[in-house]
């Protein structure tokens, strides 16, 4: 008699549940998208863009007191490098409008505009700059009508010359870089002045700006608000308070719609 088997199937055993990972916690996540903004917005205002304000007439009418820029702050970032080649970086050239570091005190931002690189003789007769013997074009310029003998009529070309708004350092040195009546510019140096002449305390008065103290190149008005100078010269914790919250307060008001998004030129 044959012995037949019937081959019983083992009791299948219970599939593992795979093992759930565990979630990071939302305040995890919070704080590393926060270090990420943190880093990124760092890294935009150091090598980038950063935001300006302007609080004086001094560039009138291309800048208005209360407009705010960007600044792009990578335009003349080159520092001599092989890949600056690769990067779109390029020369600051006359008629550039840019923010630097006064070179004074407590080195401020300043803004204005090149009139002379290095290399260039600047001469002014009657309020119309020449550089380099040729008459400089300047459609954006405005004189209010009041007359400065030292500012309009500029180097000074001997002792004795008038020193009332006159930086006193720059009035010990300015004939050092004077040459045939003209102002020469010394290399890695430039010379600035306001658009609104009469009203610009600038290289004519204070002297030459360094390459290294130009932050960058003003490329968009991105808001607008009609205010005077007045009200950017508190400099003090509440001054600042006040003058945010009456902004705030007359925002729309305030706010020159027309001026938004505008190119700086």
């Amino acid at each position: 008699m044959t012995e037949s088997v019937m081959q019983t199937a083992a009791p299948a055993q219970p599939q593992a549940k795979p093992r759930k990972e565990k979630e990071p916690s939302s305040l995890r996540e919070y704080l590393e998208s926060l270090l990420v903004t943190v880093i990124l917005a760092l890294f935009g205002t150091s090598f980038v863009v950063q935001a300006f304000k302007i609080p004086s007439q001094s560039m009138e009418t291309t800048l208005l007191v209360g407009d705010h820029l960007l600044v792009n702050k990578f335009l003349f970032g080159g520092s001599g490098a092989w890949y600056d080649s690769l990067l779109p970086y390029r020369e600051i050239r006359r008629g550039d409008i840019i923010v630097f570091k006064f070179p004074f005190d407590d080195h401020a931002h300043y803004v204005k505009r090149v009139i002379a690189v290095p290399g260039d003789r600047l001469k002014i007769v009657e309020q119309q700059v020449s550089i380099n013997g040729a008459t400089l074009l300047e459609a954006y310029k405005v004189h209010a009508g009041r007359y400065d003998p030292y500012a309009d009529n500029f180097p000074p070309t001997a002792p004795g010359f008038p020193r009332g708004n006159v930086r006193e350092e720059w009035a010990d040195q300015i004939l050092r870089h004077v040459q045939q009546g003209e102002l020469v510019v010394p290399p890695g140096k430039y010379f600035v002045m306001g658009d609104n002449r009469d009203q610009s305390w600038d290289s004519r008065y204070w002297g030459f700006i360094a390459r290294e103290s130009v932050m960058g190149r003003p490329m968009l008005i991105y808001w607008s608000v009609d205010a005077t100078s007045a009200e950017y010269t508190d400099r003090t914790v509440g001054g600042r308070v006040v003058g945010l919250l009456h902004t705030l307060l007359n925002l729309p008001a305030k706010t020159r719609w027309n001026r938004m998004f505008r190119g700086v030129h």
